[in-house]
């Protein structure tokens, strides 16, 4: 990708984008946060992570679209990997319906992964907000991604799982969200799979059963934004 004309990237603490962080928090805070968009630093809130598997199911896609509507119409910021799958969905969506979105990187904000959202990441870039911990020119590694994951459970003040298997990259964000004592909810037709063995895993220690995607908004902060005025 290269950096695209016009692009800047600035770099921040974590605390500098969520305000004072708590001993958890600190503990597994990167040291530099590199972020790209015109998003207002701190952070406005609420903000929810909407995540899954990259070979989504048409009936994952379709529960991440309507998820994601329904939290964009009560103000919520998604939080999402842009992963292909249910990644690109949440922030798609966000965009079609009006809202904001944050992508956190498992790259250096001048590289592309997949390739093929080259433009979806620039359009978060220039109008919403990227976020990467790894600095320019950082090799792409596997286990980017992993770490990535971390950092995204950090910002978002809740988790909802979409559609995973048992080797999902977004099961480790589903435990660092519980690490963290942050609220992590599992969409209600992953329960319907009895073949998986992570949710029973999760639900021992803490996570939810989402049904209704409003349930979502008991558990996340109030509204606190910064409205985009027009030039």
């Amino acid at each position: 990708m290269g950096m695209p004309e016009g692009i800047k990237i600035s770099s921040y603490t974590l605390d500098d984008l969520l305000g004072p962080l708590n001993e958890v928090e600190e503990k597994y805070a990167p040291p530099k946060i590199f972020v790209s968009g015109d998003m207002p630093i701190p952070l406005p809130s609420p903000r929810c992570a909407v995540i899954g598997s990259r070979k989504a199911s048409p009936e994952g896609l379709k529960a991440s679209s309507e998820i994601v509507k329904t939290l964009v119409k009560r103000g919520v910021i998604i939080v999402s990997g842009l992963a292909e799958g249910i990644d690109t969905s949440a922030h798609e969506t966000a965009i079609e319906e009006g809202g904001d979105t944050i992508a956190v990187l498992g790259t250096s904000l001048d590289r592309v992964y997949p390739q093929k959202n080259e433009c979806l990441q620039e359009i978060i870039m220039r109008n919403y907000l990227a976020i990467s911990q790894f600095p320019t020119g950082h090799p792409t590694q596997p286990k980017n991604f992993v770490i990535r994951n971390r950092l995204m459970a950090l910002i978002s003040d809740a988790s909802i799982i979409v559609e995973a298997g048992d080797t999902s990259g977004s099961l480790h964000q589903g435990w660092e969200a519980l690490r963290l004592g942050r609220p992590l909810f599992i969409w209600k037709s992953i329960l319907e799979n009895s073949s998986l063995t992570w949710p029973k895993k999760m639900l021992q220690y803490g996570a939810m059963v989402l049904s209704d995607p409003e349930e979502v908004m008991d558990v996340l902060p109030s509204r606190g934004r910064i409205l985009k005025v027009a030039p």
